[in-house]
């Protein structure tokens, strides 16, 4: 299968404001965050992608609209809905720091598969139709560009966090554990056997290096089975293993 980049958008005032900015319409990126976004569009410049795909939110299609002012190859941007931030109903517009008073907050913190925003949507849908939309791409693009293609999802904090808890093979309640920075990257490469997690919440590494070589189709590969499907026992060489 082919392998994703989650990136998640750069700042914007809301998060500088300590704002829940959720799907406010007209939310930006800031100074910094435009800075942030730019860097990002550098460093993915050597990467050949198959596809970029954003939220429809803007501060996510301007993120995705800079990465590709960095690149020659004329990528098209698509959307998809089923990246768009989670529906945080009335809670949208808050600032956390009166939303953490709320009775509700402990269990978003705590036990969010039991959390439905009032207003709004259960954190199970968000994870499930982001999950969904993620794996969908992934097979339509591996159907299309081989198992060693690379593409870009953009989206939101807490989509990434449930996406990321999905290819751990971790509970929604765990993934408050996982850090995504703003504009950073998240790396998962699925495969027939398990979903790998390559790297979360980059902010510096070359990104090439994340990726594995491509490797001549074996026969049992050709059976619908591949053997670089397997985790290496022991730890192996680590992405650019050269070994089956």
């Amino acid at each position: 299968m082919a392998t994703v980049l989650l990136v998640r958008h750069g700042r914007t005032s809301a998060n500088t404001a300590g704002i829940l900015a959720g799907r406010s319409p007209g939310v930006e990126l800031d100074d910094v965050g435009r800075a942030q976004a730019a860097a990002l569009g550098e460093r993915m410049a050597p990467v050949p992608l198959a596809a970029l795909v954003s939220s429809p939110l803007r501060r996510c299609r301007q993120t995705a609209q800079a990465m590709l002012g960095a690149r020659t190859d004329q990528l098209p941007l698509s959307t998809d809905a089923g990246l768009i931030e989670c529906g945080y109903g009335e809670w949208t517009g808050r600032t956390l720091k009166e939303l953490s008073k709320e009775k509700l907050w402990r269990t978003v913190q705590q036990q969010p598969s039991a959390v439905r925003f009032p207003g709004g949507e259960a954190m199970t849908e968000m994870a499930a139709r982001a999950v969904g939309s993620v794996r969908s791409w992934d097979q339509k693009i591996t159907a299309t560009n081989g198992e060693d293609a690379v593409w870009v999802a953009v989206s939101h904090g807490d989509v990434i966090k449930a996406i990321l808890a999905d290819a751990l093979g971790s509970h929604l309640d765990t993934f408050q554990r996982i850090l995504v920075n703003p504009a950073s990257v998240s790396v998962v490469r699925y495969t027939a056997a398990r979903p790998y997690v390559v790297a979360m919440n980059s902010s510096g590494s070359d990104l090439a290096t994340l990726f594995p070589r491509p490797k001549p189709v074996s026969r049992r590969a050709r059976r619908g089975r591949s053997s670089t499907d397997d985790a290496p026992v022991g730890g192996g060489l680590g992405a650019h293993e050269s070994t089956p």
